[in-house]
């Protein structure tokens, strides 16, 4: 079975670029980004902005992908993990990746043409963030940081969408995204953790060090506290809070999985975030539904 998927793999150059293979990184975008458009719809958006934001993710994710991958063409095949992708093999050259990429843009800013004034503004704040946080590893300890921040713009960008404009109430959900990106990609971070350290790449991962455990759990802490205030200032009811309970016993979970300081139940950590971000989303949608 898996000298299958590895031949399809192969095949796939372009598929694997992107990452339209694995698409766990588009779970995890898509989800705050439902979660955004919930909110700022009050439970009903819009069929139109519901199909451009989705098609966005899809977008938005892959041209990350490639950015990632062109910025660390260079490392990545000093590390087990990535040493097959597309580029440090020589299946694709970094100019076809830069070619992809702003293809990929294209797109994106097609579909955001779609939308309204403030939603294009807001647009150029998001695709900068998604160009400039792969090179943030060489510079800083804190890239999450800034893939969290580029993960949480979609969160103004719907209201922007959705209402045309930028309520307060918004920036609870846009902080508990970026907490929440910074916890599950440290978990990812620590996969690679000691290819990393030899090859001098960044992270979370790295600068927390013996307490990386500890602080995901308090930032996956700050995560829920932050989520409930949303959902107070949104005038959510129990059906929302009983999601955010579900979403603490996934994180206690993880917690769990990860105490055994194996790769593999760090990298099943990060996974089970897309459970984390389905099931607040699933909470939500049958809050307003039930509840109004």
């Amino acid at each position: 079975m898996n000298s299958v998927t590895d031949k399809a793999r192969q095949a796939n150059p372009w598929l694997r670029l992107m990452r339209l293979d694995r698409p766990i990184g588009t779970y995890l975008l898509l989800w705050p980004t439902l979660w955004a458009l919930w909110f700022a719809g009050q439970g009903l958006p819009s069929v139109s902005n519901l199909i451009i934001f989705t098609l966005g993710v899809v977008t938005m994710r892959a041209a990350g992908c490639v950015i990632n991958d062109y910025a660390d063409r260079n490392v990545d095949g000093s590390v087990e993990r990535t040493k097959s992708r597309p580029l440090p093999a020589g299946e694709i050259q970094p100019q076809q990746a830069l070619i992809l990429f702003f293809v990929l843009l294209c797109l994106s800013l097609v579909l955001v043409l779609m939308t309204n004034k403030l939603t294009i503004m807001l647009s150029f704040g998001g695709l900068a963030l998604a160009a400039i946080y792969p090179f943030l590893k060489r510079f800083t300890h804190l890239p999450q940081l800034g893939l969290g921040m580029a993960w949480a713009w979609t969160v103004p960008m719907a209201f922007a969408a959705e209402r045309g404009e930028l309520p307060i109430e918004l920036w609870w959900v846009f902080a508990a995204v970026i907490v929440w990106t910074v916890a599950f990609d440290t978990y990812y971070g620590m996969v690679d953790r000691e290819d990393d350290l030899k090859v001098g790449i960044k992270s979370t991962a790295i600068l927390f060090g013996r307490y990386d455990l500890l602080i995901i759990a308090l930032l996956q802490l700050f995560t829920l506290i932050l989520l409930s205030v949303a959902g107070l200032q949104f005038g959510r009811g129990w059906f929302f809070g009983s999601g955010l309970v579900v979403a603490a016993l996934y994180f206690v979970k993880q917690h769990i999985q990860a105490k055994r300081r194996e790769p593999a139940m760090y990298f099943e950590s990060f996974l089970n975030n897309h459970k984390v971000g389905l099931v607040v989303f699933i909470a939500l949608a049958l809050d307003y539904q039930l509840l109004g």
